[in-house]
């Protein structure tokens, strides 16, 4: 299958990153923003800006579209999953292929869940260094999206569209064969550096040198491996590594979404970071002290406002 049109629900910072990089690859009327009318309305009559420039997008609603999109790519919040997963319901033909850019690892289950596996593709986007405030996003480094279909009921021929497609389009991406360990990885990063921005309310650059919050990180991180080899999962002193090299290469003005959400007052996604952490380790009876400090610090955080 060839993929012609693209559908992308979420307009934070990835959101943004990839309408913006398609926009520039695609004919206007093959990348739709879906949305409901009050959303349009405040971005159309707020902008929204990438780098500086405003962004010229497509916007829709789900009701005002007639025919399946070729891809979907879901790039809301995880607490709004669920109501993305209903608003893209008349987006899904039979050939439409869906990947998730949220953080943790269960957004595709629970895309599966709803659409079947044979419309979803295990996704991870890395390397981004992505900041949105109000309605301006910035960014230094696109990073990549690493996709891979290593489920029974995947299919092939949709990693081979979506690949062509990448390839067509100039946007940055890898195919792993191992895409649970490269999803389990990504949220070790995450409940790393994420929370623990959040928690000092700081910048990448606060944690590139020595130091108490690199510190935390890499305790934070290091439970994550715990619990991952617990589930299955053999991650390694080699995949932190790995991950803070892809960590390095981002700007040190840059935030993650965690702080940004935390900076802004909004309520955070730690119930997908130290709130998974946490529930895993009790189940496997296992201490966590990072994670559980930082959860309390910035509940505590989240309680003032």
């Amino acid at each position: 299958m060839t993929i012609q049109s693209i559908s992308i629900i979420g307009l934070g910072a990835l959101g943004i990153l990839y309408a913006e990089h398609f926009t520039k690859h695609l004919h206007n009327e093959n990348l739709q923003i879906i949305a409901d009318e009050s959303r349009i309305q405040r971005y159309e009559s707020q902008g929204i800006y990438c780098n500086g420039e405003l962004c010229h997008f497509n916007y829709a609603t789900p009701g005002s579209i007639h025919t399946p999109s070729d891809l979907i790519i879901v790039a809301t919040k995880f607490e709004g999953l669920e109501e993305a997963i209903q608003t893209i319901k008349p987006l899904v033909g039979e050939q439409t292929i869906i990947l998730s850019v949220i953080n943790g690892i269960i957004s595709e289950e629970m895309l599966a869940e709803a659409f079947g596996y044979q419309h979803v593709l295990y996704c991870v986007a890395q390397g981004m260094d992505a900041v949105k405030q109000k309605n301006q996003m910035t960014y230094v480094n696109k990073g990549l999206l690493c996709i891979g279909n290593d489920h029974p009921e995947m299919s092939s021929q949709a990693l081979s569209s979506v690949a062509t497609f990448f390839e067509k389009s100039q946007l940055p991406f890898e195919i792993d064969a191992n895409m649970r360990h490269r999803l389990w990885g990504k949220f070790m990063l995450n409940v790393g550096v994420n929370q623990t921005l959040a928690s000092i309310e700081g910048k990448y650059g606060d944690i590139f040198l020595d130091g108490p919050p690199r510190q935390t990180m890499v305790g934070a991180m290091r439970e994550v491996i715990q619990i991952a080899n617990l589930e299955g999962v053999a991650l390694t002193e080699s995949d932190l590594d790995y991950w803070l090299q892809v960590l390095s290469k981002l700007s040190p003005d840059g935030k993650p979404s965690m702080a940004q959400d935390v900076g802004a007052k909004r309520k955070s996604e730690l119930p997908l970071f130290a709130g998974t952490v946490l529930k895993l380790a009790r189940k496997h009876q296992l201490a966590v002290p990072y994670n559980e400090s930082l959860y309390d610090i910035i509940t505590q955080k989240e309680m003032l406002y």
